[in-house]
């Protein structure tokens, strides 16, 4: 690692303000990301900031819709939740299948968003459930918030305090995983909501996206079969030592196909 000056800091406002000081700072939740990218020298912040002292931001609370979360709320911590698990099982279930054990207690639902790793399992719940990301200045509409690799609309100096999910009973996560790593190669979370279907794929493309092609298909008819006729842009897939593209595409009608008939 390179030097860098080590900040804990207890409030949003102190890590701000620190943030604000700094020259090229990093805010650090669980670290899973951070520390190794700058174990091989990927990155150099001047700056880390470290939110694991912030008691403000962990927590889970429901109401008659919604389900927020903490920013700093552990994954193991949401996949035990038994709030969670009444209102949204599919989110428990994610939450609970996150790397192993170590890494489960240690990583947060605030870093893994905001990170926004492509094959990060997080993000496609998100989008799929239409949550709202709750920062220090604003809420950012789940569908606007995943940019680009690696990439989010936060500001520098912006925080996520919460992230804010529908109830949606009848929904289900799919994942394609590394066996090693257990990242999703591609996941599909589908949502049936009232009023129709949305699906947030992981994994498949250079961030999280919405799956509009499988919304179209299965609001026609919520069957496994209505995947079959979805033609997916290949020339947008990821493709590495992992997948190839073709394979990618493959993979996200399989997985689609498996959360419809987990729904049903």
């Amino acid at each position: 690692m390179y030097n860098f000056s080590y900040q804990k800091v207890s409030s949003v406002a102190d890590a701000v303000e620190a943030m604000q000081k700094s020259e090229d700072g990093k805010f650090v939740a669980g670290g899973q990301t951070m520390l190794p990218t700058m174990k091989h020298r990927l990155a150099s912040p001047s700056d880390l900031i470290d939110l694991a002292g912030v008691g403000e931001l962990v927590g889970i609370s429901v109401d008659e819709e919604t389900v927020t979360i903490g920013a700093m709320t552990s994954h193991a911590a949401v996949a035990a939740s038994s709030e969670v698990q009444d209102a949204i099982p599919a989110l428990a279930k994610l939450a609970g299948n996150i790397g192993d054990p170590a890494v489960r207690n240690r990583g947060t639902i605030g870093g893994s968003i905001a990170n926004n790793d492509p094959a990060a399992d997080y993000p496609a719940a998100v989008i799929a459930l239409g949550a709202t990301v709750t920062t220090n200045k604003r809420d950012i509409p789940g569908d606007e918030f995943f940019i680009g690799m690696f990439e989010t609309a936060l500001a520098e100096d912006e925080v996520i305090v919460s992230v804010s999910f529908p109830k949606a009973g009848t929904a289900a996560y799919m994942k394609f995983e590394n066996p090693a790593s257990r990242y999703a190669i591609v996941g599909v979370f589908l949502v049936k909501f009232i009023d129709g279907v949305r699906v947030g794929v992981t994994g498949a493309t250079a961030c999280a996206h919405r799956g509009m092609r499988l919304e179209e298909a299965l609001n026609g008819s919520f069957t496994a079969d209505a995947i079959d006729s979805v033609e997916l842009p290949i020339e947008k897939m990821n493709a590495d030592i992992h997948a190839s593209a073709e394979y990618r595409a493959h993979l996200v009608k399989v997985m689609t196909k498996r959360a419809v008939e987990a729904c049903a």
